[in-house]
């Protein structure tokens, strides 16, 4: 039984008068939950996806009511789980104004928001011809749902022709169990099905069917957009697709057990210096299933225990370097978290019970049988595993001897508050800073050739000491967890080759100031 609640006017948004009027009724189950099962891969770093959990629980019909549902919140962080059923389209999806949202008709709209799980109800809620957009957020999970016939071309149009797409500055995304289909390529009106750029990164597919179009989807818009990456594949089918299966340009991704049927042009196109660690996979009628394609800028794979069935492979050329018909290694990918891994041989079986809405959540137990969601499937650790860090000590503030790398290196980041710059932090310069646009963020310093590095200094600008709280060293090649601990100062780790080191600030009390991050 359930209790069915309209949405009530409240002062934190005129959300709820909007969907009262238009008679939007959300339902809350009497015991509710959030998704089912818990994020895998690359969903797990950079502090976990856990979506909603933890919020309210909604029920929600048509599109104008789960924009209504982001828009009643106390905040656009106060965490929501939104429980979907039936069909939503263009008919249903309006625009919801709020303070906790950012929404606009015609897609669904996850925009400056966060802690959000959509989870579709029983065999799957149905997004007709409607994309979901996902731009500057972080922890959402998109569960159980299809995604079909997303135009960018004809009528009617939604979210430039992407199924599901990522853009600036998305953080920590877990789809799962999803179904994402058009009816063609580009000529028809479609674009990808599944696409991230504009520094999105943390982000898991898993358990999902991508089929019967032009692109499957890819990692970065343009050769020069790198700034993406650290995304895991793995168990999913791709079925009558192209090209793009993934697309990478730059970044790191990690493809393991996922079943690919009729890739028509190519696969998984590695360019523009990205690392693919390709796992495990079944590759049957396909033709170029993995390599460089298209480009003349490479980029680099690491393939083990794969099955190639049925796969043709083309001759190399300038802009086409592909991976057959005798793959090899031709670079080395650590991988961050514990995973199982399934025989390449039961791939197409276990996959074929697996993905997709509609399969009952089931997943694979690691040993190539499908299980309840609910169970802890048995994990092997990666081909190359990396280290848990023993976390740092808050460190003591003093001046380390040698050269600051910093000096003369690039830098990007999360996020930036009005009038501070990323570049600040590595100028020499105790006057000028960074902070990010909230209370959380992160700033790296990046140099273009692997530096090794064993000792950061993080110095605050005046009137801002002891404002950085909790923190984390990442090694921003692979996602690893350096160090993690509390306060400003010198902080030491294991000497590290890497391109780039990340400060992510992950609490603090008033506004992070960070003058200097001094690398030695």
């Amino acid at each position: 039984m359930r209790r069915t609640v309209a949405l009530r006017l409240s002062a934190a948004s005129a959300a709820i008068a909007l969907a009262s009027a238009a008679g939007i009724v959300l339902s809350m189950p009497e015991e509710a939950s959030a998704a089912t099962g818990s994020a895998t891969g690359y969903a797990t770093q950079n502090g976990g996806t856990t979506g909603g959990a933890g919020g309210q629980t909604v029920r929600a019909t048509t599109g104008t009511a789960i924009h209504a549902a982001l828009c009643s919140r106390a905040s656009s962080s106060t965490p929501i789980v939104i429980q979907v059923e039936g069909t939503i389209n263009h008919g249903n999806t309006t625009k919801v104004s709020g303070a906790s949202c950012n929404t606009a008709a015609g897609v669904i709209e996850l925009k400056q928001i966060s802690n959000v799980t959509i989870v579709g109800v029983g065999s799957g809620a149905v997004f007709d011809q409607l994309g979901i957009h996902i731009r500057e957020s972080r922890n959402i999970i998109i569960q159980n749902v299809t995604v079909r016939n997303v135009k960018k071309s004809g009528s009617p149009t939604s979210n430039g022709g992407d199924a599901i797409g990522m853009e600036s500055d998305v953080r920590n995304v877990w789809v799962d169990h999803a179904t994402l289909e058009a009816s063609g390529g580009e000529s028809e009106g479609f674009d990808g099905l599944f696409d991230m750029k504009d520094n999105t990164q943390y982000v898991t597919l898993s358990y999902s069917k991508l089929r019967n179009s032009g692109r499957g989807g890819l990692i970065g818009s343009s050769e020069s957009d790198v700034s993406n990456g650290y995304v895991t594949f793995h168990h999913n089918l791709y079925q009558n697709i192209d090209s793009r299966a993934p697309l990478l340009r730059g970044g790191t991704a990690h493809i393991y057990n996922n079943h690919y049927v009729s890739l028509n042009e190519s696969g998984i196109n590695s360019r523009a210096g990205a690392k693919a660690k390709v796992d495990n996979n079944y590759f049957e009628d396909s033709k170029d299933v993995l390599g460089t394609f298209y480009t003349d800028q490479a980029g680099y794979w690491q393939v083990s225990g794969n099955v190639f069935d049925n796969v043709t492979w083309s001759s190399p050329g300038s802009e086409n370097r592909p991976a057959g018909p005798n793959p090899q290694s031709n670079t080395t990918v650590s991988i961050p978290y514990s995973y199982a891994l399934d025989a390449a041989s039961c791939v197409p079986g276990v996959v074929s019970r697996t993905a997709g809405a509609g399969t009952g959540l089931q997943v694979s137990n690691g040993n190539c049988a499908p299980t309840s969601p609910t169970a802890s499937p048995t994990t092997t650790p990666p081909t190359t595993p990396t280290p848990t860090p023993t976390p740092t000590p808050t460190p003591t503030p003093t001046q380390p001897g040698g050269t600051n790398l910093s000096l003369g290196a690039g830098a990007d980041g999360s996020s930036k508050a009005s009038g501070t710059s990323y570049g600040n932090v590595r100028d020499g310069d105790l006057n000028t800073y960074w902070s990010p646009a909230g209370a959380t963020g992160s700033v790296s310093v990046k140099w273009g050739a692997a530096t090794t590095v064993s000792r950061v200094n993080i110095k605050e600008a005046s009137g801002s000491v002891g404002s950085i709280g909790s923190w984390r060293v990442l090694n921003a090649d692979n996602g690893a967890v350096l160090a993690s601990g509390s306060g400003a100062g010198l902080i030491g780790f294991p000497q590290t080759s890497l391109s780039k080191v990340t400060f992510e600030i992950t609490g603090s009390t008033g506004t992070p100031k960070v003058a200097e991050f001094e690398t030695y």
